[in-house]
């Protein structure tokens, strides 16, 4: 319970320093998109983590781990703080766009964003009950097996394919037209640390040469 307790209390920090980014910006709270947006965000975070506590603590240990401070590898120290500075940006810029009105965005389409958002965290959640060495940071370890079945036979980095569905979603999710444009720094940046990844797994990890020639889509089927 010790570690569902600091998952709970780093989702809220990070659901208060999310508000922070976009509301100051925005100069007001009266911006039902961002509260929406938030809700979504903390209980696509909080609910994950309850299941994990209950059926993969383990799992949920992992989940701690993230950020560019854990990495092992400087690359990816580097990447991982340019994935938080475009995640950043896009909640200044949607909030400068809620108080300027850069853009006039239908609500449908703020509900797709809001969706996808959940999709995207769900989607994490699926990858990490698919394979149990997944992990937010860049590591092989010790005993860990080549994972080629669920989303896994689909892409090689299903997780990762959950970040671009949040990416995408968080500026609709907003309202701000705006901001879609970090999501192509923040696609850079998940591709660049897919690159040292897969170096890192080719050389680390029994069998994943072989996975790459069965599953040959790394991100995106059929595109990349």
């Amino acid at each position: 319970m010790k570690a569902l307790s600091k998952v709970l209390l780093s989702g809220l920090f990070q659901a208060v320093a999310l508000g922070l980014l976009v509301f100051v910006p925005a100069g007001t709270v009266d911006y039902w998109q961002a509260w929406l947006f938030l809700a979504v965000f903390a209980l696509s975070a909080w609910l994950p983590s309850l299941y994990l506590q209950v059926t993969n603590p383990d799992a949920l240990q992992r989940r701690m781990r993230g950020g560019p401070v854990a990495e092992g590898r400087p690359v990816q120290k580097l990447v991982m703080a340019g994935l938080y500075l475009s995640l950043g940006a896009m909640c200044v810029v949607s909030g400068l766009d809620r108080r300027f009105g850069w853009s006039a965005m239908p609500p449908a389409l703020c509900l797709v964003g809001a969706v996808l958002v959940a999709v995207g965290i769900g989607a994490v959640v699926l990858v990490i009950t698919q394979n149990h060495y997944a992990s937010t940071t860049v590591q092989v370890e010790s005993g860990q097996n080549v994972v080629s079945t669920g989303l896994y036979g689909v892409v090689r980095h299903p997780m990762y394919t959950a970040n671009t569905i949040m990416l995408v979603g968080i500026p609709l999710a907003l309202g701000s037209y705006w901001a879609l444009v970090f999501v192509i720094p923040g696609l850079l940046v998940l591709a660049s640390r897919i690159r040292d990844e897969e170096t890192l797994l080719a050389q680390e990890l029994s069998g994943y040469r072989d996975y790459t020639q069965k599953v040959r889509y790394r991100l995106v089927p059929c595109v990349w």
